[in-house]
C-alpha cells in the first residue's frame, strides 16, 4: 500500500519526451518535444525543475499552470494537460516553437511574405492582450520576444503567464525574477521617482511596443534602443511611436492599435490579413461572398506565407469544401496549395478531399477535377482509383456535354496505370469504341483514338490484338480529316503490337485505300506509314530470322514494352501521336450548369454505325466536313489546342472571331508535330463543282470530281480547264488562307473587284446558256443526225 503512495507519479505520465528545445535563462520554464503515446499527436511540454533548497519561482510557476487553465482564447497557448510532482511541474499545451526560432525559420521568405507573417502574429497578439485586459480585467506585465511561441500554423501564441495580475486592486504588479526580463519593464516602473499611475493597458502596450521591435530588428539589446526604427516597416512606425510613449496615459491600448492599423493603408491592411479573417468567420458568410473570395484567393496565394498556406489555409479549406456548398470554386487553391506538399500529407490533406469531390453532380467541379487529373492522380493508391474514384470518373464518357466527354477520354491517359483489368481492358474499351463510332463531335473522336493508342501499352495483350487494329481501322474510315490522321499515327505507332500476317493482310491493304484520300495531308501520313509498313516486311524477307524480334512485343504486357528493332521506322508516328490532343471547344458555359448529367443524345436518323452522316455515304470519295456548331459568340467548337491540357473555364466571349481568324486544315507540319498552327480549324464545307484549293488540283481530282462532272454539259467540257480555275477563285475559303497575309489592303481590294467582275461574266455566261437551251426546247426534239440551227 505504501508503494502505492510512495510511486512517481511521471511514469503514468501519458507523453513520451523527446528532445529539449531551449534551456536558457529567458525563462524559468524548459521547453521539450513530446508525443502523445495513445495518438502520436506532437505535443510541447514546459517543464519546471523544483529544487531542493526552494526558491521564488515555484510560485510562479503554479500561477502560470492556473491562468492558462482557466484562460481560454485564440491568441492564448492552448493547454492540453498538467503534472507536478516533488521534483517537476509539467505543463503540456499544443506543439509550438519559440518565436525567435520561427523567425530564423522564415529567413528565406521574400520581404513581403516576411512582413506578412509578422503582421499576422502581432495582430494575433494584440488581439490577445485585448481580450486580458478588456473582458478579463488583467495585465499580462510580460509581452516580449520570450513570451511568444508560434504553432504549426503560423499563428502567434501569448505565453509566460507567470506576472499576471488583477486591474481590480490596486497592488503593485509583480518584480520580474529574471534578470534578462528588466529591459522590457516600462520607463515608470523603474524609476522610483516616476511611480505615477496610467491606463490598465499602459504596461502591456509598452511590452507590445517591445515585441514589435524585436519582431523585425531581433531581441533587444537595452530599453533606449527603441527610439531606433530599424527594419519597422514605415506603415506602422507612427502606431509604434505611441505604443512606447514615455507617458503611460499617451499610449494606444491594444485594440486602439489595431483598429488604428487596420485602417485604409494601414500595416493591418492587406490581402492576407483580410483572407485570414474571412476564413475565421466563414460559417456565417453567404454562398456568393464564398465563391469570391475562393476565386480571388487563387490569385494571392502565391504571395502568402508558405507554412501558413500549408498548416492554416489549407485546413480551413477542406472544413469549409465539408461544411459549405463552395463546390468547385475551392479546387483553384486547394491544388495551388497542394503543389507544396509532400506525398505523406497530400495523401492525408488532400485525396480524402479529392474523393468526395469526385462524387459531386456539379459539372463545373467535375470538369475541373478531369482538367486537374494529371496533378494529383499519383498520389491515389489503385485501389481507391479502382473503387472511388473510376466508377464517378466513368460517367462522364456519356455526358451530354461535349466537354465532359473530352476531358473524360484525355485523363484515362493518366489513369491507366492504375487501372485493374476490368476497367482497363473492358470498361474503358467499351466507352472508347462507342465514341469512336457514335459520337457527334469530330473533335472527341480523334482524341479518342489518339488516347488508345498512347494507353495501348497499358491494355492486356489478348485486348490489344483484339481491339487496336479495329479500332484504327473505323478511324481511318472517319469523316473528320484529324480522326483519320489520328488513326494513321496510331496505327504506326502500336505497330509493334501487330503480327507480322495482320500487317500484311489488314492494315496495309486500309492504308492503301487512304493514299486515294480527298485531303493530301491525309495522303500524306499514308504514304509514310505504308512504307514503313513495306520496309518492315521487306526486312523480313530479306532476313526470316528477324520475324521472332518483330513480333517479340505481341503477348508482353507492362507499359515499357517496346521492341527497338520494330519502333525505329515508326518514331515519327509516336513523336506525332504524343504531341497534341485535338480540342473540342465548349458550347456550353460550365459555370452556368450545374445539372445533373445526362446521356447524349444520339441521332438515329441521320448517323451510320462508323459515325458517318448517311448524306455522306453515296459520296465516299468527296471531301467532307462536318457540321460545326457555333456558339453564341459565333465562335467555332472545334479548334485545335496549343497545349495538351487547355483552360476549360474560358469565356466564349474570349474566345476568336473565325472570321477573323479562319485556318485551313493543313494537318501535320513538316517534322510530323501535330501543332496547333497546322489544325486551326475546319474548312468550310466547299460549294458543289467547286475545288477546295490548289493541293487537291492534282491527279486526284478526277476520283473526287466525279459527280459534278458528270452533270457538265459540251459546252462546258471543252471550257474545262478555264471554268474550274474561275470556281476555285472563287472558294470561300483557299489554301491562301492557311498562310498569312502578305498582301496589302488595296491589292485585297483590287482581288475582290476582279473575283466579282469574273462571277458576273460567269453569271452571264450562265443566263445566255440557259436562254439558249429554252429556245432549243420551244423547237422540239432534235433528231438524229439533223443539223442544229441556232
Amino acid at each position: 500500500m505504501w508503494s502505492f503512495w510512495s510511486r512517481d507519479p511521471t511514469k503514468d505520465f501519458g507523453y513520451e519526451m523527446q528532445d529539449i528545445v531551449t534551456t536558457d535563462d529567458k525563462s524559468i520554464w524548459c521547453l521539450q518535444n513530446a508525443k502523445k503515446k495513445s495518438s502520436g499527436e506532437l505535443v510541447s511540454i514546459f517543464r519546471y525543475e523544483l529544487k531542493p533548497s526552494g526558491d521564488n519561482h515555484v510560485d510562479r510557476a503554479k500561477n502560470a499552470v492556473k491562468r492558462l487553465k482557466t484562460l481560454r482564447h485564440p491568441s492564448i497557448l492552448t493547454y492540453v494537460d498538467s503534472l507536478e510532482s516533488d521534483k517537476y511541474v509539467y505543463v503540456v499545451t499544443e506543439h509550438v516553437v519559440p518565436l525567435e526560432q520561427y523567425l530564423q525559420s522564415i529567413s528565406d521568405y521574400t520581404l513581403q511574405q516576411k512582413q506578412l507573417a509578422i503582421s499576422w502574429g502581432v495582430l494575433q497578439v494584440a488581439k490577445g492582450l485585448g481580450f486580458l485586459i478588456n473582458d478579463c480585467n488583467l495585465s499580462h506585465n510580460n509581452i516580449s520576444m520570450p513570451s511568444i511561441y508560434v504553432n504549426s500554423g503560423g499563428v502567434w501564441r501569448i505565453a509566460g503567464l507567470e506576472y499576471v495580475s488583477s486591474n481590480a486592486d490596486d497592488s503593485y504588479p509583480p518584480t520580474k525574477a529574471l534578470s534578462f526580463q528588466h529591459k522590457y519593464t516600462p520607463p515608470e516602473r523603474t524609476d522610483t521617482t516616476r511611480r505615477q499611475s496610467g491606463p490598465k493597458w499602459s504596461a502591456d502596450s509598452w511590452g507590445l511596443g517591445c515585441l514589435i521591435w524585436e519582431a523585425f530588428n531581433g531581441l533587444l539589446p537595452e530599453a533606449s534602443k527603441l527610439k531606433t526604427l530599424g527594419k519597422i516597416p514605415k506603415s506602422l512606425t507612427t502606431p509604434y511611436k505611441e505604443l512606447i510613449s514615455n507617458s503611460p496615459g499617451d499610449r494606444l491600448s491594444p485594440t486602439d492599435f489595431v483598429t488604428k492599423c487596420r485602417a485604409a493603408n494601414g500595416f493591418f491592411k492587406n490581402n492576407f490579413i483580410d483572407s485570414m479573417l474571412f476564413l475565421e468567420e466563414i460559417q456565417i458568410k453567404d454562398t456568393i461572398e464564398k465563391n469570391r473570395f475562393f476565386t480571388n484567393l487563387d490569385n494571392h496565394l502565391d504571395s502568402f506565407p508558405k507554412d501558413i498556406c500549408k498548416n492554416k489555409i489549407l485546413p480551413q479549406l477542406v472544413t469549409a469544401f465539408e461544411f459549405s456548398a463552395v463546390g468547385s470554386a475551392i479546387l483553384g487553391p486547394l491544388f495551388k496549395i497542394g503543389k507544396s506538399l509532400d506525398e505523406e500529407e497530400y495523401q492525408k490533406k488532400i485525396v480524402p478531399c479529392v474523393v468526395k469531390l469526385f462524387a459531386c453532380k456539379d459539372r463545373a467541379t467535375r470538369a475541373k477535377l478531369l482538367q486537374q487529373m494529371e496533378s494529383f492522380i499519383g498520389y491515389i493508391q489503385p485501389n481507391v482509383v479502382n473503387d472511388s474514384v473510376f466508377p464517378h470518373v466513368c460517367q462522364g464518357f456519356l455526358d451530354s456535354n461535349p466537354v465532359i466527354r473530352e476531358q473524360t477520354v484525355k485523363c484515362m491517359l493518366h489513369m491507366a496505370s492504375k487501372l485493374n483489368y476490368h476497367n482497363l481492358n473492358e470498361e474503358i474499351i467499351k466507352n472508347f469504341a462507342r465514341l469512336q463510332a457514335r459520337d457527334e463531335e469530330g473533335g472527341i473522336r480523334t482524341n479518342t483514338t489518339v488516347c488508345l493508342g498512347k494507353v495501348a501499352s497499358h491494355l492486356h495483350p489478348q485486348t490489344r490484338q483484339t481491339v487496336l487494329v479495329p479500332s484504327f481501322l473505323r478511324s481511318m474510315r472517319d469523316p473528320f480529316p484529324p480522326a483519320r490522321i489520328a488513326g494513321i499515327l496510331a496505327l504506326s505507332a502500336t505497330q509493334n503490337f501487330y503480327s507480322l500476317r495482320e500487317c500484311s493482310t489488314r492494315v496495309m491493304p486500309a492504308l492503301c485505300h487512304l493514299v486515294m484520300d480527298p485531303e493530301k495531308q491525309v495522303r500524306d501520313q499514308a504514304f509514310k506509314a505504308l512504307k514503313g509498313f513495306v520496309s518492315k516486311m521487306e526486312k523480313v524477307s530479306e532476313d526470316p530470322a528477324l520475324a521472332e524480334q518483330m513480333e517479340a512485343d505481341l503477348n508482353a504486357a507492362g507499359s515499357n514494352v517496346s521492341s527497338t528493332l520494330a519502333a525505329s521506322w515508326a518514331g515519327w508516328a509516336v513523336t506525332s501521336l504524343a504531341s497534341k490532343f485535338y480540342r473540342t471547344k465548349p458550347s456550353t458555359d460550365l459555370k452556368a450548369n450545374t445539372s445533373q448529367s445526362s446521356p447524349p443524345k444520339e441521332s438515329k436518323e441521320t448517323t451510320g454505325a462508323d459515325g458517318r452522316d448517311k448524306s455522306d455515304t453515296d459520296r465516299p470519295h468527296t471531301p467532307h466536313t462536318p457540321s460545326i456548331q457555333k456558339s453564341e459568340s459565333g465562335d467555332s467548337q472545334l479548334d485545335f489546342d496549343e497545349e495538351v491540357w487547355g483552360s476549360i473555364d474560358a469565356d466564349a466571349s474570349h474566345q476568336p472571331n473565325p472570321t477573323a481568324r479562319r485556318k485551313s486544315l493543313d494537318g501535320w507540319d513538316d517534322d510530323d508535330q501535330w501543332n496547333g498552327d497546322e489544325f486551326g480549324g475546319e474548312k468550310e464545307a466547299p460549294e458543289k463543282g467547286a475545288k477546295v484549293g490548289p493541293e487537291s488540283d492534282d491527279f486526284f481530282d478526277k476520283f473526287t470530281n466525279d459527280s459534278t462532272t458528270a452533270k457538265k454539259t459540251t459546252d462546258s467540257a471543252k471550257n474545262w480547264s478555264k471554268s474550274e480555275t474561275k470556281s476555285a477563285d472563287l472558294t470561300p475559303d483557299s489554301s491562301d488562307n492557311s498562310k498569312p497575309s502578305e498582301v496589302s489592303g488595296d491589292e485585297q481590294q483590287l482581288k475582290k473587284a476582279e473575283a466579282e467582275q469574273r462571277r458576273a461574266q460567269r453569271s452571264k455566261e450562265l443566263a445566255e446558256r440557259k436562254a439558249a437551251a429554252g429556245r432549243a426546247a420551244k423547237k422540239g426534239p432534235m433528231k438524229l443526225g439533223a443539223q442544229r440551227i441556232t
